[in-house]
């Protein structure tokens, strides 16, 4: 009879080739088990945490742009430190605002089991927005916005310095290759370069949500994940 030990690593296969079926991705495993985890970056310095928790702290209490008046809670963003990979969104929804966590709704969830078939862990990478306070009715974050919320952004990035970073949809696609044109169906699926880093743009969790029934969207995102792990020397 195998220990709980066994059982608990059972358990995890068992649900990691669950969200892997799916994705799309039917074949995935019939051969060998998931490569061991590779030794992540080197750990922050006290200074770069110590700048990271400031600028949360700088982000909670910012009153920059109008969507400060109408938020319950700002979303620095979280995750490690020194970690590899960053991803970005657009910016908080309701359950966010409510938690000040980014990524913590249905889509946030999604995102979750994504990083986890990736190999990582959640709090193995850095998770963050465009802007920091959620717009009304989640429209589209307003151009006056994005400036005013962006730096702090900039400023994660430079303490992080991330190999990648995946960016999740439309609005986090254009904050960092704006001279990119075209549908997300045509840019997703290769890497850019920005400032020494990796930008890989993909579909953002939302979308895949709204499109459950159309396996190609995951099909593409698995896709753009798995050149992401490549890259990072995950598979």
């Amino acid at each position: 009879m195998p220990s709980r030990k066994a059982e608990r690593v059972i358990a995890g296969v068992e649900t990691h080739l669950r969200f892997l079926k799916e994705m799309g991705i039917e074949d995935v495993f019939k051969a060998p088990p998931p490569p061991a985890r590779p030794v992540l970056t080197k750990p922050a310095g006290p200074e770069a945490e110590a700048g990271m928790a400031a600028l949360c702290e700088e982000v909670r209490t910012c009153r920059k742009c109008g969507l400060a008046a109408g938020r319950t809670k700002a979303v620095p963003g979280e995750g490690r430190v020194a970690t590899p990979l960053m991803f970005v969104g657009e910016g908080p929804g309701r359950d966010e605002d409510l938690q000040g966590r980014p990524f913590v709704g249905r889509a946030g969830q999604l995102l979750t089991k994504i990083i986890a078939a990736m190999t990582f862990e959640r709090a193995d990478v850095y998770i963050a927005n465009i802007v920091k306070c959620r717009p009304p009715d989640n429209r589209v974050p307003q151009k006056a916005e994005v400036e005013s919320c962006t730096p702090y952004l900039l400023r994660q990035i430079a303490l992080i310095r991330p190999k990648v970073i995946v960016t999740l949809g439309k609005t986090s696609t254009e904050f960092f290759l704006p001279d990119v044109t075209g549908a997300m169906t045509a840019i997703r699926g290769r890497f850019y370069d920005w400032s020494g880093i990796k930008i890989m743009p993909t579909f953002h969790p939302s979308y895949l949500i709204r499109n459950e029934g159309d396996k190609s969207i995951r099909r593409m995102v698995w896709d753009d994940m798995q050149q992401v792990m490549s890259f990072l020397g995950r598979k």
